[in-house]
C-alpha cells in the first residue's frame, strides 16, 4: 500500500462505510442492543472513522514530503480491519472472544501512528 491515490481512495470508501456503520447503529440496533454493546458498537465506529480520515492524511503527508508510507498506511487499515471489526462482530454475534482480538488492531494503530512519526521526523522536508 504505497500508491498515495489508492490509499485515499480506500480510505474514502472506508469513511463512507463508518458513515454506514454509525447510522446502522442509530437507527437498527437502537433497540436490539443493550447499553453497553451500543456503546462498544460506537466506539468502533468512532475509531473507524478517525483512522479512515488519518489514512487519507497520512497519503496526502506522504506525498507533501515524498515519504514511503507503505508501513504506516497497512498498519492503520490493519488496525480498522481488526480493532473496528472485531468490535462490529462482537456486537452482532455475541462472540464474546472477538473482544480479545480488539488490542492487537489497537497495537497496530499505535505502531502505525508511532512509524509515521518516526518518517516525518526522519524526513528531509
Amino acid at each position: 500500500m504505497s500508491n498515495p491515490k489508492i490509499i485515499i481512495a480506500i480510505a474514502a470508501i472506508l469513511l463512507a462505510l463508518a458513515i454506514a456503520a454509525g447510522a446502522f447503529g442509530a437507527h437498527a440496533l437502537k433497540n436490539v442492543l443493550s447499553a453497553e454493546r451500543l456503546e462498544t458498537w460506537q466506539t468502533a465506529v468512532q475509531y473507524h472513522a478517525w483512522h479512515a480520515l488519518g489514512l487519507m492524511l497520512i497519503a496526502l503527508i506522504g506525498i507533501q514530503f515524498d515519504l514511503v508510507i507503505t508501513w504506516p498506511a497497512s498498519l492503520i487499515l490493519a488496525g480498522i480491519v481488526i480493532f473496528s471489526g472485531s468490535l462490529y462482530v462482537l456486537c452482532l454475534s455475541g462472540i464474546g472472544w472477538m473482544g480479545a482480538i480488539t488490542p492487537i488492531g489497537g497495537v497496530a494503530f499505535i505502531v502505525g501512528w508511532v512509524l509515521f512519526g518516526i518518517q516525518i521526523f526522519k524526513s528531509n522536508g
